[in-house]
């Protein structure tokens, strides 16, 4: 219907529009059907109708001229014109109704291209757009939606020119000016342009064009380029020897390759810059006044602020530690000076009346009729929860924070105290025996022997030192410069020890030579607590702030178990159960954990105790000898008692006043006597 639209719009131009249409050909059949009435009393402008669909192969539109020329040939009035092709289509138009015209009239027009179907479902010839989108898009300023062509570049020339800059570097351009100019880049191409250079193709391909001395310059996107001079050519690499330097023509300098090599001396640029760094008072130059008085008023501010001059002290040993401790310096001791330091002078005080008895016996020997116990011997005797506060031991002039029963008998308690001293205590007496003195900061931790005759202090001093229990001798002392937070005897081993660092590390000591055995070194934080597990100490469970629990094999410096997971808190006490099936450890959440102590290690989590407040504070946790109940300290100065098995909570007492109840022990052989320690300085006994 559309071709036909088109035939009609054709002949209303030519003749009158109230004509019927009909159309002929070597491939159509003629219609003898009239237009309808109502559409012929409409004034002819209605749409014509036609009899029967008639089937043609394809033709365009026919122009107004080919029209005209068929009508003249009607009429006999037209010239002879070029040969009527064999497919042409004639489109035949009759006279108006009131004339009594029909299809069969004279009247008509000749449609000279009519293209056969083949032709024109024939595949397109010839270039096409590679890119659908290249056109025109509208602009957001200027021109918007039309395109300026460049008549001095056309789209053929700059394709070729495009694929010389990829393959290149260089190419032709089009200037404001409709000449062509050269082009570089930066990169690689000063290479290849110098190559070509001296290959006589500077000019680099037809349609460059020599400039003048006059410059043109062409501002695009912000920048402005120089046309007429051409890039400068890409400085040569240097020569690895000196001949080939010179047949090249380069211009040595002071540190160049080809004369000295890559181990050459110091250029004469690098020396000058040492000796600008040299300050005027290393050169010994007299310095003024105003110079002297700055120095005295820095040296004078450093003195009050505790800051000591790091430029004139300070050896290698402390700038290691500033290094290794520059992310909590803020929270730990002044560090040790000098490549060897050493702690205070030890000293001890015995408070006793006679360090031996009448039968020559020692005053650490246990009395007569004391009992002793295993204390892994769950069924020794049966313990009950305390039920008063039965003794005070005070003398420490600071607050307490470790106590440690005499092994087996505990007949003896060492106490360790913030005041950098370390006392042990006479239970059946209720009074000190004998102060150690050895120690310039605060003591972390305290351990004895396997038979008591010695014991390790450990201090914030950055010092561990080895005691004899009896005569309060230093048999040792050791340091690897940073803090030790927990120390422990090997339990197959009294001369050998390990310490948990601040620098992350477990140390491992010979305790008669001072040497470093072993070192683990695992942690991402400091180390809080070490414990021995299986068998008496073939393995070892270390816990430090990176809430990780390690353990390890004695003597293997990677661990065989990582305990962790996103929900754990940070556990600095560890305590082992009397049956060395499990162990206890102090979480910062403010409940008690356990653990398997063999095989899989693997947590009990129907066994956790709460109640009490612990965050922030390493408060320790015991257990009763026969292992039924479970003593712990609280930050408000409380102490907690709890039933292993149900994981009830049975007592809670008020001990300590002005901080927690940090420490806490269980009597090896008295089955209800529990003692506590504050930071209040007190020592408490509850049966």
């Amino acid at each position: 219907m559309d071709l036909l639209d088109g035939y009609r719009s054709s002949s209303s131009e030519g003749g009158n529009g109230d004509d019927d249409v009909d159309v002929t050909g070597a491939h159509a059949q003629q219609s003898a059907e009239t237009v309808p009435a109502h559409v012929a009393a409409a004034g002819g402008s209605g749409r014509p109708t036609i009899g029967r669909p008639m089937m043609l192969n394809a033709a365009p539109v026919p122009t107004i001229p080919a029209a005209m020329r068929a009508k003249a040939r009607r009429m006999g009035t037209a010239d002879t014109g070029p040969p009527v092709p064999s497919n042409a289509l004639t489109l035949h138009t009759g006279g108006s109704k009131s004339s009594g015209g029909g299809i069969g009239s004279s009247n008509g027009m000749m449609l000279m291209n009519n293209p056969l179907k083949s032709v024109l479902h024939a595949p397109v010839q010839g270039p096409m757009a590679t890119d659908p989108d290249s056109g025109a898009k509208p602009q957001s300023r200027g021109d918007v939606g039309t395109a300026v062509h460049n008549d001095a570049f056309d789209e053929a020339t700059f394709e070729e020119e495009r694929k010389r800059f990829q393959r290149t570097g260089r190419a032709m351009a089009p200037t404001a000016t409709g000449e062509v100019v050269e082009r570089g880049t930066w990169g690689h191409s000063r290479k290849r342009y110098a190559a070509e250079e001296k290959a006589g193709g500077a000019g680099g391909g037809a349609g460059s064009t020599s400039q003048g001395p006059q410059q043109h310059q062409q501002q695009q996107h912000g920048q402005v380029y120089d046309q007429d001079q051409p890039p400068k050519r890409k400085r040569e690499r240097k020569s690895k020897s000196s001949q080939d330097a010179k047949l090249s023509g380069l211009v040595e300098g002071s540190d160049d390759e080809a004369t000295y090599g890559i181990w050459g001396p110091p250029s004469k640029e690098e020396r000058d810059m040492a000796e600008s760094q040299i300050t005027d008072l290393a050169r010994g130059v007299d310095l003024t006044d105003e110079q002297l008085a700055e120095r005295a008023h820095i040296a004078e501010r450093n003195r009050r602020k505790g800051k000591t001059d790091e430029e004139d002290g300070g050896d290698d040993a402390q700038k290691f530690d500033r290094l290794v401790e520059r992310k909590m310096s803020h929270l730990l001791p002044p560090r040790l000076e000098g490549e060897e330091p050493k702690a205070i002078e030890p000293s001890t005080i015995f408070h006793g009346a006679d360090e031996l008895d009448y039968r020559g016996r020692s005053w650490t020997t246990p009395p007569a009729g004391t009992d002793s116990a295993d204390p892994y011997d769950v069924d020794d005797h049966s313990c009950y929860v305390p039920k008063k506060c039965t003794g005070r031991l005070t003398g420490h002039n600071k607050g307490v924070q470790r106590v440690r029963f005499f092994p087996r008998t505990g007949h003896l308690l060492l106490s360790a105290g913030l005041e950098g001293k370390c006392k042990v205590w006479s239970i059946p007496e209720r009074k000190v025996m004998r102060t150690y003195i050895g120690h310039s900061a605060a003591v972390r931790d305290v351990q004895f022997s396997d038979d008591g005759s010695t014991f390790l202090s450990a201090s914030f001093d950055r010092f561990v030192r080895l005691w004899n229990t009896e005569t309060g001798e230093v048999l040792g002392t050791y340091t690897n410069r940073r803090v030790p937070y927990v120390v422990k005897f090997y339990p197959h081993d009294n001369n050998t020890f390990v310490v948990g660092c601040s620098d992350n590390k477990i140390v491992a000591y010979d305790s008669k030579s001072g040497e470093i055995t072993q070192e683990y070194n695992h942690h991402l934080a400091p180390v809080n607590t070490i414990t021995f597990v299986e068998d008496h100490g073939t393995k070892m469970v270390t816990s430090s702030d990176d809430k990780k629990v390690l353990v390890w094999e004695w003597d293997i410096g990677v661990p065989v178990k990582y305990i962790s997971d996103p929900t754990m808190h940070s556990i600095p006490v560890i305590t082992l159960h009397p049956t060395q099936q499990y162990w206890a450890g102090q979480s910062l959440d403010n409940q008690i954990v356990v653990y398997q102590a063999r095989d899989r290690f693997a947590l009990q989590r129907k066994k956790k105790f709460s109640g009490h407040t612990v965050a922030g504070y390493a408060c320790d946790i015991a257990f009763s000898p026969d292992g039924r109940f479970l003593v712990s300290g609280d930050g408000d100065g409380k102490i907690y008692f709890w039933d292993w098995r149900r994981g009830k909570l049975l007592q809670k007492y008020r001990a300590h006043d002005n901080g927690p109840a940090i420490a806490c022990a269980w009597h090896p052989v008295n089955p209800t006597m529990v003692v506590s320690a504050g930071w209040d300085g007190i020592i408490k006994i509850w049966e």
